[in-house]
């Protein structure tokens, strides 16, 4: 196989097949539906998946092989980089989830690893999670964003925070952090004026801001959501 050639799912047999009789089992590939089925003894017969790499029809044989038995794994060739470090992490998640179990194989050696066998999970829930949502939901004003929206430009509540400042500031040469925090409600209006994470305020002296001219433009684009905070 040449360096950047796509792996192909047969690679991968030998090295999980190799795996699995080392464990006891017999094993013998394309048994009816399943790429590799593994039998030991009276227990339930293990099948494993192969794929060249991640996709949602690997996931999908792999449920249908469910109604065969519980212990079912899909194995995918080890990859390199970053790109394939998140999409392992999200995959793993998602094997888990559906109580599958993750094997990864190292072509260029045929090491095996097996990251997660299959069982049921349930995910633990995270209250401080559900906590900063809720917070988010309770803060933010009206609905400024419509679902599947690129993420980089929602109308949060820090950045309507943000906006009730730099309204605020707009036609002064600046105002101290305490004086703007309670004209506009923001208790933290020092902090996020110092932060400046969007670059639209100044800092005069210690404790003062103004806007800058990004903040000047900012109040413009922001015409409607600046409205319907005053509303």
């Amino acid at each position: 196989m040449t360096r950047n050639a796509r792996p192909k799912e047969t690679e991968l047999y030998a090295p999980v097949k190799a795996m699995l009789e080392g464990q006891g089992y017999e094993v013998k590939g394309e048994v009816g539906p399943a790429d590799i089925v593994a039998c030991r003894g009276d227990e339930a017969p293990v099948i494993v998946e192969l794929k060249a790499g991640f996709s949602l029809s690997l996931f999908h044989q792999a449920i249908a092989r469910q109604a065969i038995t519980d212990a079912v794994y899909v194995a995918v060739p080890r990859g390199s980089g970053r790109a394939f470090q998140r999409s392992l992490r999200d995959n793993h998640k998602l094997a888990r989830r559906l109580g599958l179990g993750l094997i990864l194989v190292r072509l260029r050696d045929g090491f095996v690893e097996i990251l997660c066998d299959p069982a049921p999970y349930r995910p633990r829930a995270s209250m401080q999670r559900t906590a900063r949502l809720l917070r988010e939901f309770a803060r933010r004003v009206g609905d400024p964003n419509t679902g599947g929206t690129n993420r980089q430009t929602l109308m949060t509540a820090y950045r309507q925070d943000a906006l009730r400042c730099a309204v605020h500031l707009r036609g002064t040469d600046g105002a101290r952090g305490a004086v703007v925090a309670k004209a506009t409600g923001v208790a933290t209006a020092t902090r996020l004026m110092a932060d400046d994470h969007y670059g639209w305020f100044e800092r005069v002296e210690r404790g003062v801001y103004r806007l800058s001219p990004k903040g000047e433009a900012a109040l413009a684009e922001y015409g409607e959501d600046i409205a319907r905070l005053s509303a």
